[in-house]
């Protein structure tokens, strides 16, 4: 159920950053016409284009997550048992685990000292701009614990304890070949 959910929320994700990409090229380019062109310009264009730049790549790296397409090694683990490789995907999920928790207090801590102080150009919170790492701290978590969840009850196939793909194209669930 959680990891149909997650599903869908990483889709929602992958529209959320084509708008903010698409939002970020007209800014920039806009910006850019109107400088050369005209003598004038946006004048938030930079610093909204920072912020969407921010969230686009803490988001991308919720959806990555999901998917398995961060860069990894799988030399030693490829290597192991079953359950060797079971072994060493629960110490790295408690290890990510951990990180996640360090992202979220580091970001949170950001988020509370920022919260009074605006942006130059938007006058907005700053808070907004540090609340990515939050977003991507909570997300990455749930993912882990999804995974970790399926590991436990049997869910999880023994194609995805090695979270390393041989090529960008190869989907992660993909059935083996017919012989």
């Amino acid at each position: 159920m959680l990891n149909r959910l997650l599903g869908h929320y990483t889709r929602f994700l992958g529209v959320l950053m084509a708008v903010f990409l698409a939002v970020m090229v007209v800014l920039v380019f806009g910006n850019v016409v109107l400088r050369y062109g005209f003598n004038s310009g946006i004048t938030m264009s930079e610093e909204l284009s920072r912020w969407l730049f921010v969230w686009v790549t803490f988001l991308g790296a919720i959806v990555a997550m999901k998917e398995g397409a961060h860069l990894g090694s799988d030399t030693l683990v490829s290597r192991l048992s079953i359950r060797g490789q079971k072994v060493c995907l629960v110490l790295s999920h408690l290890l990510m685990l951990f990180v996640c928790w360090l992202l979220f207090k580091g970001s949170w801590e950001l988020v509370k000292i920022n919260l009074d102080a605006t942006s130059a150009v938007m006058e907005v919170s700053m808070a907004w701009f540090f609340a990515g790492g939050m977003v991507c701290a909570v997300s990455g978590a749930l993912i882990l614990v999804d995974h970790l969840w399926r590991l436990m009850t049997g869910e999880l196939a023994d194609s995805e304890l090695i979270g390393v793909r041989e090529s960008e194209e190869e989907p992660i669930d993909a059935p083996a070949p017919l012989k």
